[in-house]
């Protein structure tokens, strides 16, 4: 059976690669995904504000007595916060590179061009394959527009895509008024790759204590709808690679995502429940269904179900939505539909 496809222009012996996680901190779990079947290892991000914050940090030495860059400090997590500083990141990519034989990308998380640029050409230099911006960033200033968001992206994107050689991989949010526009104008910026979507963390309220208390929930099965959704969609407009992040447990699920428009499968919460062994039963599986159903390579699956040949994905889309409207009506006659 043929599982090899090309993401970021890798050669990837299959499509199913671990997603940014705190499984890449540690060598033996890195061994671990490969021999499980890892055609390619994406490393936890390291964050804006730990590039920022040593900056700030090393100023502060010298500037002892500037109120402000104590004020200023204060901003940022703790560098004991995380389990890798800047400088051990760069070392730890190394360290991976020669643990295993497959592609190594290595993970920005951010949402300005700073100290992104310096710390992108840093991590080509210490022997990344390709480089994923893992943007996560929640607008919520009023006089901000939408159009300042985008542009802010593409800034950081043309950027770093100035800076590096490598493939450069965006990890997106699905909350962008116009998808398909910023996915082409990233693809004309030199982006290499889409991966859909980054995963917001959701607060709770304490309503006892009075206070925002974050929450981590992993993800499931449904949320792969949202991929599928704009896999298909995307497939018809970009030519850049397209991997899907989220709601990937099972071999079906990869398949689902193949099918879509996706070229590569990142697969994360089904690893930290259940540990690398699973993306061996999920490679398993995807091989069981394909000899089942005659397929011999996963090439013959790449969006075949996207909205690629659809003259009016738009119109589709609301055609559907009307449908299910209507079948909820036709199987509960007593409940109103908006």
């Amino acid at each position: 059976m043929d599982l090899s496809t090309t993401y970021l222009g890798l050669q990837l012996t299959s499509p199913l690669m671990p997603g940014a996680s705190p499984l890449m901190d540690n060598l033996d779990s890195v061994r671990a995904l490969e021999d499980a079947g890892a055609s390619a290892i994406v490393m936890h991000s390291l964050f804006e504000e730990q590039i920022v914050g040593e900056q700030l940090a090393t100023i502060y030495q010298m500037e002892m007595y500037a109120d402000s860059f104590a004020e200023a400090l204060s901003y940022f997590p703790q560098q004991s916060e995380f389990a890798l500083g800047p400088e051990a990141y760069l070392e730890h990519i190394r360290k991976v590179k020669q643990a295993v034989a497959v592609p190594v990308i290595a993970s920005l998380n951010g949402i300005t061009s700073g100290g992104w640029v310096d710390y992108s050409k840093k991590i080509a230099q210490a022997g990344a394959d390709a480089l994923e911006l893992n943007v996560y960033f929640l607008a919520t200033d009023p006089n901000e527009s939408g159009q300042a968001v985008e542009q802010r992206l593409f800034d950081v994107v043309a950027a770093v895509k100035n800076a590096v050689q490598i493939p450069v991989a965006v990890k997106l949010s699905p909350f962008f008024s116009s998808l398909s526009h910023v996915a082409c104008k990233l693809e004309e910026l030199g982006a290499n790759g889409l991966v859909v979507f980054n995963r917001f963390y959701q607060p709770d309220i304490d309503v006892e204590n009075l206070q925002a208390t974050p929450t981590l929930n992993l993800s499931d099965p449904s949320e792969l709808l949202l991929r599928l959704r704009w896999l298909s969609i995307l497939r018809g407009h970009v030519q850049l690679s397209l991997a899907a992040s989220g709601g990937i447990h099972q071999g079906v699920h990869a398949i689902k995502a193949l099918m879509a428009g996706a070229q590569a499968v990142q697969v994360v919460s089904a690893l930290l429940k259940r540990g690398p062994k699973q993306l061996r039963t999920i490679r398993q599986e995807m091989v069981q269904w394909m000899e089942e159903h005659e397929y011999t390579s996963v090439r013959q699956m790449h969006g075949s179900m996207s909205l690629l040949h659809c003259p009016d994905p738009a119109a589709f889309e609301r055609a559907n939505y009307m449908r299910i409207l209507q079948s909820w009506r036709r199987d509960n006659p007593a409940t109103p539909v908006a």
